[in-house]
């Protein structure tokens, strides 16, 4: 069958011909990819800031966003039929003893960095023709979903992030409720992070670089988050025209734009950090004033990465949502659908949201 690897060392980008998986046990499921999400992280691979084969390998089948159509089914799955479609989750467990996080069942939070994540790290991704995976790890989504399940993923990242805000915030037990939020960033997390805010009641504003009108101000302000330009709109100016807000949500790695944005966070407020810096960026910081901020006024600031399996049913739930709420504009994330050889192309592409490698559109 046709695959979609990087190849090591050279991170040369190639079309392979593979052996057709088949299930080795009974709890395994065969599925058929319709279609592969492409991110930044795809393009970090290729330029060589992280990811690596599996061991004894030369190559990496990549794609880790994803949306199949189960084929087989071993003896001793239950809830998944041929025909089903189901997204597979990315990280796998760490093999060690002494990682509470692995061995409670949340790799999402591995103590010791030696899990696998399939198309990024040690194991091979979903961007073939088909595909073999444990019954464990996938979740099935709904045939209405078709046009938009491949989504899943990122949006889990705003999912997991509004998880831990809950705990974080269960410390202030006076709050009402959600207040107002600031989106730092206009890609496709940063759209379905403004949408799953909107969705729990939060007032929310995207904050990105590029002036309107573009596509991506149009997506936000479609759904109700006005957008604003840094380009335009200083954050000394943003923190004038909001009063502050309880919420900021970066999805940007951009570092600057991150810790600039502290002095619009009201005290009691949570900043997540959901982007990892792809390139080198100067960043100065007066120690005093970044600790004065988050002492004196109660503030919190947490990374989040990966999710659990938790975040992907509720980002199911959500994009059902999101559709019924705004028609169409959970579909109008996705800028193209391209032919899997053109996978290369389409990492250092720029314009539009969200670009997607079909195999069915596509297939020969």
């Amino acid at each position: 069958m046709k695959a979609v690897a990087v190849m090591f060392p050279s991170r040369e980008v190639r079309v392979l011909d593979v052996p057709e998986p088949r299930l080795h046990s009974p709890t395994e499921v065969k599925v058929r990819t319709l279609e592969i999400g492409v991110c930044g992280t795809d393009q970090d691979l290729l330029e060589g800031h992280h990811g690596a084969a599996p061991r004894g390998e030369d190559h990496l089948i990549v794609g880790h966003e994803c949306l199949g159509q189960v084929l087989e089914v071993g003896a001793h799955v239950q809830g998944l039929k041929p025909g089903d479609l189901v997204v597979p989750r990315v990280r796998r467990p760490c093999p060690h003893a002494h990682c509470p996080a692995c061995r409670h069942g949340h790799p999402d939070f591995c103590v010791t960095g030696d899990y696998t994540e399939r198309g990024i790290q040690g194991a091979h991704g979903f961007c073939a023709e088909h595909f073999v995976e444990d019954a464990a790890y996938l979740h099935k989504a709904d045939d209405s979903l078709r046009e938009v399940a491949v989504l899943t993923e990122p949006l889990t990242i705003a999912e997991k992030g509004l998880r831990q805000v809950a705990h974080i915030q269960s410390r202030l037990p006076w709050k009402v409720g959600p207040g107002k939020a600031l989106v730092l960033g206009a890609g496709p997390v940063a759209q379905l992070g403004a949408m799953a805010l909107l969705r729990a009641g939060f007032d929310v504003t995207m904050y990105s670089r590029s002036p309107k009108p573009n596509e991506k101000a149009a997506a936000a302000e479609a759904v109700g988050a006005p957008y604003l330009s840094s380009e335009e709109v200083t954050a000394a100016a943003l923190k004038e025209r909001l009063g502050g807000v309880g919420l900021i949500y970066e999805a940007t790695g951009a570092s600057k734009v991150a810790f600039d944005s502290l002095q619009v966070l009201e005290e009691n407020g949570v900043l997540i950090f959901t982007g990892v810096p792809g390139r080198e960026e100067p960043l100065e910081l007066r120690g005093d004033q970044v600790l004065g901020q988050l002492v004196l006024g109660n503030r919190v600031m947490f990374g989040t990465v990966n999710a659990a399996d938790s975040d992907f049913r509720e980002a199911l739930e959500d994009l059902e949502r999101f559709r019924a709420r705004w028609p169409g504009r959970v579909e109008a994330l996705i800028t193209r659908r391209h032919p899997p050889s053109e996978l290369a192309k389409v990492v250092e592409a720029r314009g539009g949201i969200k670009h997607v490698i079909s195999f069915q559109e596509h297939a020969r």
